[in-house]
């Protein structure tokens, strides 16, 4: 329990240090011309490191959430990032917040709160051999694969925004699945690290991911990129935790129909404080 504990402090501090990389590097992603090159403006611009500061405290707190929580319990505590970038963004862009957005706000928090009670998420087996990754990570990819294909055949700003955004955070979910297995190779040494493929997984889809997130923060509308990421990572990850690493909600009968109840909630929270954010 206190593991949980430990955990789900981790995660919420996590999600305000991605909070304020977000509201950061929107701004200036955002800024950036569909003609101009975009690593090249993004590396220039102090506001975007500062961003990228932000994000590599946040992996660091999320690093250490995993290490005590399971991917189910840890991953769906990031979307309250959401949450505190309101203040943020509200604050930097001189906006008041509408009472309506608030109470969006308390629910995510609600349900987000119901899903962690009653589903209460078992830890798996971050060890799981390579022959067990292999259809599931098989599965993403291609989903991610197709996602970008589309974004870059599509002529309209909003979708392709959305499916760059979508590949991206599913990416994210990726890499914090590998996570679980890559932090418990430190105990045994650098070299069984750097030995693994899920170590060089990890760094290829984190990096892969930061590429096509600020790919879709230049596309389109925020509107349509922001709750595309932020959606598809903890849904990418609860697969990976659910078909590879083995982990389980506690509960069963009318509690996963209440779970399953809290999951829409969230997401369609998550949808309308993104745009919200967005706007701003």
């Amino acid at each position: 329990m206190n593991h949980q504990l430990g955990a789900i402090v981790c995660a919420l501090l996590a999600a305000l240090c991605f909070a304020v990389a977000a509201v950061a590097q929107q701004h200036t992603a955002a800024g950036v011309g569909a003609g101009e090159s975009l690593v090249r403006e993004l590396l220039r611009n102090p506001r975007w490191w500062a961003g990228v500061g932000g994000d590599v405290a946040g992996y660091g707190l999320q690093v250490a959430a995993l290490a005590l929580g399971a991917v189910l319990l840890v991953q769906p505590i990031l979307v309250s990032a959401l949450v505190f970038a309101l203040p943020l963004a509200a604050r930097v862009n001189r906006r008041r917040i509408a009472a309506r957005t608030w109470v969006v706000a308390l629910a995510l928090v609600a349900a987000l709160a119901c899903f962690l009670i009653v589903g209460n998420p078992t830890e798996g087996n971050s060890t799981a051999p390579l022959a067990e990754w292999i259809v599931p990570l098989a599965v993403l990819l291609g989903l991610v694969g197709a996602a970008v294909v589309a974004g870059g055949a599509s002529g309209d700003p909003a979708r392709r925004a959305l499916l760059f955004g979508a590949a991206g955070g599913a990416l994210y979910g990726l890499a914090a699945a590998l996570t679980v297995y890559v932090t418990g190779l430190f105990e045994h040494g650098i070299g069984q690290v750097l030995g693994s493929w899920q170590t060089w997984a990890l760094v290829a889809s984190g990096i892969t991911g930061v590429y096509l997130q600020q790919r879709a923060f230049q596309a389109g509308p925020l509107a349509a990129s922001l709750p595309a990421v932020t959606i598809a990572e903890p849904l990418a990850a609860a697969f990976i935790g659910l078909t590879v690493l083995e982990e389980r909600l506690r509960t069963g009968g009318f509690g996963l129909v209440v779970v399953g109840l809290t999951v829409i909630v969230m997401c369609a929270a998550t949808v309308r404080l993104s745009r919200v954010q967005a706007e701003a």
